[in-house]
């Protein structure tokens, strides 16, 4: 497959890109579709994932068939049905509705850095996955997620944590998905022989760097889980 490049995303087979921004070393997976959506260095999708009006951060990791802010229909309407807000497509002389689709392209949903949203996973749209927590395959997230914990069940509900909270303090205050390219390259062995309290330990007094490249394609916690 090769090396993934610092400037052009990996775009996987048949997928459906449109109004989206990808940072460096990004990968699509194969039949994926990406809509009205940001998502930072270093985060890939597996096959078919479907994502739409989303921030993602970095290093963030979708698994296939993953739903990102999947769009409503009206619940308080007559009908459910999309012929109220595409009727061009049913009829010549009316107009889509331009209004619900901005309203719907607003409510956005943000995943943080170094997440994991698992096999089959649903992330609702508002809802904010924090920085290091994990979904659980099948999961459907109705709320937003704490930082470094792991969620699971319809709708979701915290299982455990993912680490301690000071040791996820210290995490997101180190910020390691802002070093340059090169320094996490030196840092390799560590990220994979030390504990997260080890690693902390040695690379706390480093200064983190911001890294904000990105490519143009086509064009609170207060409701926690």
């Amino acid at each position: 497959m090769g090396t993934l490049s610092p400037r052009d995303p990996r775009i996987g087979a048949g997928c459906d890109i449109a109004d989206s921004r990808f940072g460096r070393f990004v990968s699509i997976g194969p039949g994926s579709r990406v809509l009205n959506s940001d998502i930072g260095d270093y985060s890939y999708t597996d096959r078919c994932a479907d994502i739409a009006n989303a921030s993602i951060a970095k290093f963030s990791n979708i698994a296939s068939h993953a739903r990102i802010g999947p769009s409503d229909h009206p619940l308080d309407r007559a009908s459910l049905h999309h012929f109220m807000y595409r009727p061009a497509d049913y009829w010549e002389d009316a107009e889509h509705d331009e209004g619900f689709f901005a309203h719907r392209a607003s409510r956005r949903c943000t995943l943080g850095n170094d997440t994991w949203i698992g096999h089959n996973a649903v992330i609702r749209p508002e809802v904010t996955v924090h920085d290091g927590a994990v979904v659980a395959t099948g999961s459907v997230v109705t709320r937003d997620v704490a930082p470094y914990t792991i969620v699971a069940g319809i709708p979701a509900r915290t299982m455990r944590e993912r680490q301690p909270p000071n040791i996820a303090e210290r995490l997101i205050a180190l910020a390691w998905w802002d070093w340059p390219h090169n320094v996490i390259r030196k840092a390799l062995d560590d990220f994979r022989s030390l504990s997260a309290s080890a690693f902390l330990e040695k690379y706390e007094e480093t200064k983190p760097y911001s890294s904000c490249d990105t490519v143009r394609v086509t064009r609170s916690p207060a409701n926690q889980v």
